[in-house]
């Protein structure tokens, strides 16, 4: 009985995710400033599609971080950007502003930067346990913070173009882009995917892992390793967006009353995407000829709910 019940969540969940995404894709691409009788389908396609891909790409990596993260840590308030990845990306774009380099160099830049940042706090940490290692990326997310902070101000009157991709901006999308984001999103969500049975054990508690065979410490290494690179694609390519890998995980495991990877990590691919889709098309057509940036629409939905968990876990 209980297991039919969880299935017909999971049918009801897919469903209206599938209709969802129908609606949230027609407005994203018929929406906006110019229409299809204006460009043409062909120009319009370039324009809205590659970004529409984007933000469904960039959803997907980063609620599927938010899955693992939150897993690895045993703490439902963990978010992706906990390590310290965003904090590094960022102040990688911001130096490749000061360099005066293209735009296309921000994410190049800020990859780099959350890569080796990643790796440092992982070969400072691989022997010491997860509080340690959450402590340190905070320590160090404020470290790299205060760098980025001198450097806008150093840009000054400038800023305000660095300012608004540090806010969560998908309108430099190309296909580009979208390639290079798609394949990163495959390899990672494959991998994800392809550790549910031991992420489905790392609910059980670390002592009672180690005892069904599970290296907690290399596991969890592993997983927050992949996880920081998927983040720092996200942000190298958009800017900092939150929230998404906080709330995502949190809405399926409410709806569906359970925390089975093999059913969580999937769902949480499609909801992600969908999420950012849909927050991207609302912060573009909203306010037209005016873009909200797409970090301050998720910060708006995703706030509220951040307070109501917290205050839930009191």
């Amino acid at each position: 009985m209980r297991k039919r019940w969880l299935q017909t969540r999971v049918f009801f969940v897919v469903f209206t995710i599938s209709i969802s995404y129908v609606i949230v894709l027609i407005l994203a691409f018929s929406m906006g400033g110019a229409s299809v009788k204006d460009l043409g389908f062909e120009v319009l396609f370039q324009l809205r599609g590659s970004r529409i891909f984007m933000g469904i790409l960039i959803g997907v990596m980063l609620a599927s971080s938010g899955v693992v993260v939150q897993s690895v840590f045993a703490n439902p308030l963990a978010d992706p950007y906990i390590i310290g990845v965003a904090a590094s990306a960022t102040l990688g774009a911001v130096s490749a502003y000061l360099l005066g380099l293209p735009d296309i160099y921000y994410g190049i830049f800020g990859f780099v930067f959350s890569v080796a940042v990643s790796f440092v706090i992982f070969a400072i940490g691989r022997h010491r346990d997860m509080a340690t290692l959450l402590m340190l990326g905070v320590a160090i997310s404020a470290f790299v913070g205060a760098f980025t902070t001198f450097a806008i101000y150093l840009i000054g009157e400038d800023s305000f173009k660095i300012t608004a991709w540090l806010m969560g901006y998908l309108g430099n999308a190309n296909w580009d882009r979208v390639i290079i984001l798609a394949i990163a999103a495959m390899i990672c969500s494959w991998y994800f995917f392809s550790k549910r049975l031991e992420l489905n054990i790392l609910l059980l508690g670390d002592e009672e892992a180690r005892s069904l065979g599970v290296n907690v410490s290399r596991l969890k290494i592993q997983l927050l390793i992949v996880s920081s690179l998927a983040v720092g694609f996200c942000v190298g390519f958009s800017g900092l967006i939150g929230f998404v890998g906080l709330i995502i995980p949190h809405i399926l495991r409410l709806v569906l009353g359970n925390s089975n990877h093999a059913i969580i990590l999937p769902l949480s691919f499609f909801l992600g995407g969908l999420f950012l889709l849909a927050c991207d098309t609302f912060g573009r057509v909203i306010w037209l000829p005016i873009e909200i940036p797409i970090g301050v629409i998720t910060a708006f939905f995703g706030a509220p709910f951040f307070l109501y968990l917290a205050l839930k876990r009191r």
